[in-house]
């Protein structure tokens, strides 16, 4: 687990070192702050954000917070996705058979539980606040992936089995709430047919640079070919066809942070799983395990912008978006995920992993309540635009709940105590 440990920890030191700049600039000189998030990098440009030019003519801007969110962040969903497509397909993957089961009926749950919380509450306080909230359902849903890890650690040690329960709930998690994302909250006017420009790109890479020179070595254990493309041609190919992939995924009108899902499996990869986030991948020598590793500080670096552009919220933007993101991370993922796990486990009888048992399951649901990176990403999405309610921004109030919900680390180390958690070393 140690590359776990180092992955997550150089990613959070980083995310939150960008996230605390981004509060303090924008409670300071909120103005100075907003201007660099929307700084004009290029200006009736190929890629950015959508908008009409007066005349009918739609032309795209690319600024600093869609260079982060959208083209910088797909490299980040890009290595998640890559563990969980390693998981399900691979030998010994880790969401494969009925061990697979229950953690992912506990991920549904720990989806459903926030939904019905945020949505309920918001309908307690009337029409005028649903109407203005209801858009932002999903930000609730997310787990971040790097702090969830941490707190688990410390809650139940580096050797429980619910450390690795917890990792691969919030991966999954996280994946389907970007789906819900892309299918919901489309960047601009839909335009389906480009998604072909995904596929096709995706299908050609695999094609002519994976299965060809596979087939070609099929009688040859000395893999001429399929050595050759790695040694001269690398990642290279696979590069180019995620950001041709990336473009469909713009013009189709789809969330273009996503673009690069449909490459990922396409590069050629080892055999077997050892794991999500496993030591052992780093020995390996196959191109996906080798496109990840070369990702790692690339990626350490974009979580620190995105935590710059995205978590400068001002103080005075808290209001009832804020509470109901809140709760329906902090009462929604304990509940849910207890519930669903729960149902899973017992009475449908897939059962738990050996060493975990069902009061973890609650204590696993408040580790996952905290939202942070994701949340913070889909509520950027969701409240594009100006809504506001009761004179406070919604966008920003709703990304206050997801930067609370850091509450919950707190509320785990607590639950973890009550429910008589006994730590396990490596």
């Amino acid at each position: 687990m140690y590359r776990v440990w180092n992955f997550v920890t150089n990613y959070s030191i980083l995310l939150i070192i960008g996230a605390a700049i981004a509060l303090v600039w924008a409670n300071t000189d909120a103005n100075s702050y907003h201007d660099f998030v929307e700084f004009i990098l290029i200006d009736n440009s190929i890629i950015g954000h959508p908008h009409d030019d007066g005349q009918g003519q739609v032309i795209r801007t690319l600024t600093v917070h869609y260079l982060v969110n959208n083209v910088l962040m797909a490299f980040f969903f890009a290595i998640a996705a890559k563990e969980v497509w390693e998981a399900m397909i691979l030998k010994n993957g880790a969401l494969r058979g009925r061990k697979a089961a229950t953690p992912l009926f506990a991920t549904l749950g720990g989806m459903i539980g926030p939904i019905a919380v945020y949505l309920g509450i918001a309908a307690a306080l009337g029409s005028e606040t649903y109407d203005a909230v209801v858009r932002g359902w999903t930000v609730p849903t997310a787990t971040d992936i790097a702090f969830s890890y941490v707190v688990g650690r410390i809650v139940f040690g580096a050797g429980h089995p619910a450390v690795r329960f917890l990792l691969l709930l919030a991966i999954t998690d996280d994946i389907l709430g970007l789906i819900i994302l892309t299918v919901l909250y489309p960047s601009g006017a839909s335009a389906p047919i480009w998604l072909l420009l995904s596929v096709a790109a995706a299908v050609g890479v695999y094609v002519l640079f994976n299965w060809l020179p596979r087939t070609l070595d099929r009688s040859d254990q000395l893999r001429p070919n399929s050595t050759w493309m790695r040694e001269k041609l690398s990642f290279w190919p696979y590069l180019l066809a995620g950001v041709v992939s990336w473009y469909g995924f713009q013009e189709a009108g789809l969330h273009p942070a996503l673009g690069l899902l449909p490459v990922v499996p396409t590069l050629p990869h080892a055999d077997r799983a050892f794991g999500i986030f496993a030591e052992a991948e780093q020995y390996l020598t196959d191109l996906l395990n080798q496109a990840e590793h070369l990702l790692k500080h690339p990626v350490e670096v974009i979580l620190f912008f995105f935590g710059l552009v995205n978590a400068g919220v001002e103080f005075a933007s808290i209001g009832s978006p804020t509470w109901l993101v809140f709760f329906g991370l902090i009462i929604g993922k304990p509940l849910g995920i207890l519930l669903f796990g729960w149902v899973a486990a017992h009475p449908m009888k897939f059962g738990l992993p050996v060493g975990m048992r069902t009061s973890d399951l609650f204590v696993i649901g408040c580790v996952a309540a905290i939202g942070f990176t994701v949340s913070l990403f889909i509520a950027s999405v969701a409240f594009e635009g100006s809504v506001a309610i009761d004179g406070v921004d919604v966008r920003g109030a709703a990304k206050m709940g997801a930067l609370f919900s850091f509450v919950a680390a707190l509320i785990s180390i607590i639950a973890g105590k009550m429910c008589r958690v006994e730590k396990r070393a490596d």
